[in-house]
C-alpha cells in the first residue's frame, strides 16, 4: 500500500509504569483526513498513551486508500487494528463488537442516533462497532458576490428548490454566465434534492424502491436544468459510469454561483476562497420536505485485531465528551456527541462564515431528521453503495442523450435489484 505520510506515536517507558498497567500493546490505526482530522487524533493519541500506556501507531493516508483498498487489506492478514471509515455499515462484518469492552450506556447516551449506522442490516444488531468522529450533511454553498452584483435576492429558509433554480437562472443571464449551479457527481449529493421532491428510496419493509413519483419528478427536474443550460456540461456530462465528480472547482474558479456539496467543504472554502464572498445556506425544500443526505466518518476497530482490549480503550477514549469536543473545535466539525449537540461546541475564534456554515449545516441534520427520515435509513443501509454507483451512470445517459428517461428509470430499479440480491 502506498503511504502518504505515517505517524509513529511513542511513549517513554515511564509512562506504561505510571499508568500502572499489566501491559502494554500498540495499536495500528489507518487514518484519512479531509483537513487536520489526523493531526488533531495524533494530539489526542499522546493523552491516551499516557494514560494508558498503550501506543498508537498511525499511518495517514490518502482518501482513495480507505475507499479502496481497505476492504481487500481485511480479507488478508494485513488489516490494522482500528481504521477511520466512512463506508460505515458495508464493513460491519469485519467489525470488533465493543459492547464488552467500553461504557455501553454511556456510548448509547452519547451517540445512540447514530450507532445503527454501524450495525448489520435486519434490526436485530445492538452491537457496538464505533466512534463517530464528526457527522456531515449536504447542503449547498452560494456566491453572495455573484448575487449582489447581479441584483438578485438570494431565497431565504424554506424556499423550494424551484425558487432556488429561478433566482440562479437570473443571476446567470444578468452577469452572462455559462452555468450557474454545479453537483458532486454522484448520487450522495443527488439524493437529498430528491428527498426533497418526495423520492422514499425504500418501501415500508425497508427494501430499496428508487424510482416512485418523486424520485421521477426530481430525475426530469435534474435533467431539465441540465438541458437549460443552469447546470454545466463539464459537470456530471462529463463523467461516465459510476466515476465521481467534484463540482468544487467550478465554485472556486467563479464558474457557478451554487455548488451542492457538504459540510466537509467548510474547510477548504474558507482557506481557499479570497475573492468572493460565500455562504453555506439551508437545504432546499419541496413537496417531501428539506432533503439533506447525513453521513460521516467513523473510527472503528476490525474483529481481525490481535489487540482487542487496547484497540477498544483508544476508540473509548475518543468518545469521552471532552476529547469529542476537542476533535469538534479543532476540526471545525459537527460532533456527533448528544450532549454537546444540545449544549453547543465552543469553537473559539472561528471565522464567522465558518461558524455561520457549521450553524447552518447543524440546522440541516435536525430539518433532515424531521422531514426526510428515509436519508437516516438511507444512511445506514448496509449496500448504499450499489445505489450510489447506479443512480449517475443511468441518468448521466439521460442528459446526454444516450437514453430516455423511460429507459434510464427502468434499468436503475432492475440494476439496483440486481446487485442486491447479489
Amino acid at each position: 500500500m502506498t503511504k502518504l505520510h505515517t505517524l509513529r506515536l511513542t511513549c517513554a517507558a515511564t509512562a506504561l509504569f505510571a499508568a500502572g498497567t499489566a501491559s502494554a500493546d500498540e495499536v495500528s490505526f489507518l487514518c484519512y483526513q479531509n483537513g487536520n482530522e489526523c493531526d488533531v487524533l495524533a494530539e489526542l493519541a499522546a493523552g491516551f498513551e499516557a494514560e494508558s500506556g498503550h501506543t498508537v501507531a498511525m499511518e495517514v493516508v490518502g482518501y482513495e486508500i480507505v475507499r479502496d483498498q481497505l476492504e481487500n487489506q481485511l480479507q488478508t492478514d494485513a488489516a490494522p487494528d482500528v481504521a477511520r471509515v466512512t463506508n460505515l455499515g458495508g464493513l460491519n462484518q469485519y467489525y470488533l463488537d465493543l459492547t464488552p469492552y467500553v461504557d455501553a450506556d454511556y456510548m448509547e447516551a452519547s451517540y445512540g442516533a447514530v450507532l445503527p449506522w454501524y450495525r448489520a442490516p435486519g434490526g436485530e444488531d445492538t452491537g457496538i462497532y464505533g466512534w463517530p468522529t464528526e457527522l456531515t450533511v449536504t447542503g449547498p454553498y452560494v456566491n453572495v458576490t455573484m448575487f449582489d452584483d447581479a441584483g438578485v435576492e438570494m431565497p431565504g429558509a424554506g424556499a423550494t428548490w424551484d425558487d432556488w433554480a429561478a433566482a440562479l437562472s437570473e443571476v446567470q443571464e444578468t452577469l452572462g454566465m455559462d452555468a450557474a449551479l454545479a453537483m458532486d457527481r454522484t448520487a450522495h449529493r443527488w439524493a437529498g434534492p430528491a428527498f426533497s421532491y418526495g423520492a422514499a428510496f425504500f418501501n415500508d419493509a425497508g427494501e430499496p424502491i428508487l424510482v416512485d413519483e418523486g424520485f421521477r419528478n426530481y430525475a426530469e427536474t435534474f435533467v431539465g436544468w441540465h438541458e437549460s443550460g443552469l447546470m454545466p456540461a463539464d459537470g456530471w456530462p462529463a463523467g461516465t459510469g459510476t466515476n465521481y465528480r467534484n463540482a468544487a472547482p467550478l465554485f472556486l474558479d467563479g464558474s457557478v454561483a451554487m455548488h451542492m456539496s457538504g459540510s466537509w467543504m467548510i474547510g477548504n472554502y474558507a482557506e481557499n476562497i479570497t475573492n468572493f464572498e460565500w455562504r453555506a445556506v439551508p437545504a432546499p425544500c419541496g413537496p417531501g420536505g428539506c432533503g439533506a443526505m447525513p453521513g460521516g466518518a467513523g473510527i472503528v476497530a476490525f474483529e481481525s485485531t490481535d489487540v482487542p482490549d487496547a484497540a477498544a480503550a483508544w476508540i473509548e477514549f475518543l468518545a469521552r465528551e471532552e476529547n469529542a469536543a476537542t476533535f469538534a473545535a479543532a476540526t471545525r466539525s459537527i460532533t456527533a456527541h448528544q450532549g454537546l449537540q444540545a449544549s453547543g461546541v465552543d469553537y473559539g475564534d472561528t471565522d464567522p462564515a465558518v461558524a455561520a456554515a457549521l450553524s447552518t449545516f447543524a440546522a440541516s441534520i435536525g430539518e433532515a431528521a424531521n422531514s426526510t427520515p428515509q436519508a437516516f435509513t438511507f444512511q445506514g443501509y448496509a449496500k448504499n453503495f450499489v445505489i450510489y454507483g447506479v443512480v449517475p451512470d443511468y441518468i448521466t445517459q439521460v442528459i446526454t442523450g444516450e437514453m430516455t428517461m423511460e429507459d434510464a428509470l427502468a434499468a436503475i430499479d432492475a440494476d439496483v435489484a440486481a446487485q442486491i440480491a447479489e
